[in-house]
């Protein structure tokens, strides 16, 4: 009974302080309390075990408590769990930095770490605009961006989000404005055609003298739709970026890491950006922290400019027990024949993915790596349906029109046959 009592109280007092993420506190969706996590299992406070379908919102993974990187973590606090990087080097830090050089696509050589994925698109923002500063050509100051795309929730990485449909539209008279280019539209396996990047060639042939970068989200867009699009859209926009001596940004927080089959989701088209920004699972979900890569024509372009330096310095930068963290992520991952393992994913998420087509509230399903998307008709009610799912003992967040799972790379067939099938089994209620 005092166990009880213990989890009202704290679900009673989550109610009265805390503001979760896009939730109201007039109308608030109900919280379910964790008290452990284990592998891809989510245990609440009433005891019920949930096999977790969304990483923690993409990022973990390797699972929870995982050995390896629980000695990480410990063996570094006993150590030193933070000092300021201004000055001062160490370690966990560059090695990190060493690492995500020699594993992203070549041409990509150095690294700025920061707190957050927000921040890393902030400081990627950043530094297109100082380089072109540094060039003496401060016009350079607009991005293009693409409709259905999603950067972050900090401003800047607000005003390249898609301007309409995206989840920031209400601050649309506050944000900087810059050109959005229509989303994509041909999908990832399907015959392309030069129309689909017609526009986004428009804009950029005739505003490249306003423009300092392009950014989007190789290959899948994420939080603005989950859309999954063609390999030759993102050559093109390479070498139109190239054409048009306009940076390339490419936003791989969600992509990062193995999720769409291969490490990084620009390896789909074999091209290199001039930037890359890294988040979510770089510490395989245990601490936050964020790196923005550049090549050496960016890197020396700010630095042999006015400033003498790229202006920008995180209190938090280059925390060494984050640090180490990644650093045993990484090399976990590349322990293990990482690929075979999300081609394994792939595989079951194909066979079950099927069956949702035929429903009459399904509009599409798709699915690529480690990324199952069941397209709805209509938006979901996100309280009633996170209840039905947490009764099915799955964890799974909804939102609009998707529901989608990303689950940590851990996850064993059958667990992904229960996660599916839960899913099922309320969608067709």
């Amino acid at each position: 009974m005092t166990i009880k009592n213990n989890q009202s109280e704290i679900i009673r007092k989550d109610q009265q302080f805390v503001w979760h993420p896009y939730s109201s506190l007039t109308d608030p969706i109900p919280a379910y309390e964790v008290v452990s996590a284990e592998g891809v299992y989510i245990q609440l406070a009433d005891g019920k075990h949930l096999i977790d379908g969304m990483s923690s919102w993409w990022c973990a993974i390797h699972g929870y408590n995982h050995p390896i990187l629980n000695a990480a973590a410990k063996d570094q606090i006993d150590r030193m769990s933070h000092v300021m990087f201004g000055g001062i080097t160490h370690a966990p830090a560059v090695s990190l930095c060493e690492k995500l050089v020699d594993i992203t696509p070549q041409g990509l050589n150095k690294v700025f770490l920061s707190d957050s994925g927000s921040v890393s698109v902030e400081v990627a923002i950043k530094m297109a605009f100082q380089y072109w500063i540094s060039q003496g050509q401060p016009e350079k100051n607009k991005l293009l961006s693409l409709k259905g795309g999603y950067h972050g929730d900090t401003f800047a990485a607000m005003s390249v989000t898609d301007p309409v449909n995206g989840m920031h539209h209400i601050f649309d008279q506050v944000l900087p404005q810059h050109y959005f280019a229509p989303k994509p539209e041909i999908g990832f396996n399907q015959a392309w055609n030069n129309t689909d990047i017609a526009e986004f060639k428009a804009i950029l042939a005739t505003n490249h003298q306003q423009i300092a970068a392009v950014i989007l989200e190789p290959i899948v867009q994420g939080a603005g739709g989950m859309n999954f699009y063609s390999p030759e859209y993102l050559k093109q926009v390479r070498k139109l970026c190239t054409q048009y001596n306009v940076l390339l940004i490419a936003d791989e927080i969600a992509t990062g890491f193995g999720r769409t089959g291969k490490l990084f989701a620009c390896e789909w088209a074999g091209i290199c950006p001039d930037i890359m920004c890294l988040g979510k699972s770089l510490t395989g979900g245990y601490m936050t922290l964020a790196a923005t890569l550049c090549n050496n024509e960016v890197s020396r372009g700010i630095c042999d400019g006015e400033a003498g330096c790229f202006m920008h310095g995180p209190t938090f930068m280059g925390n060494p027990l984050a640090c180490s963290v990644a650093n045993a992520s990484i090399d976990l991952l590349l322990s293990q024949d990482w690929y075979a393992n999300i081609d394994r994913i792939e595989s079951v998420l194909q066979q079950h993915i099927q069956a949702f087509s035929d429903l009459d509230t399904v509009a599409e399903t798709r699915v690529l790596g480690a990324i199952g998307v069941i397209e709805m008709k209509d938006p979901v009610n996100l309280a009633e349906i996170q209840r039905q799912f947490v009764e099915q003992g799955i964890w799974v967040r909804p939102f609009g029109k998707l529901v989608y799972v990303m689950p940590p790379f851990v996850i064993t067939n059958p667990d992904l046959e229960l996660l599916m099938k839960g899913i099922y089994k309320i969608l067709s209620m």
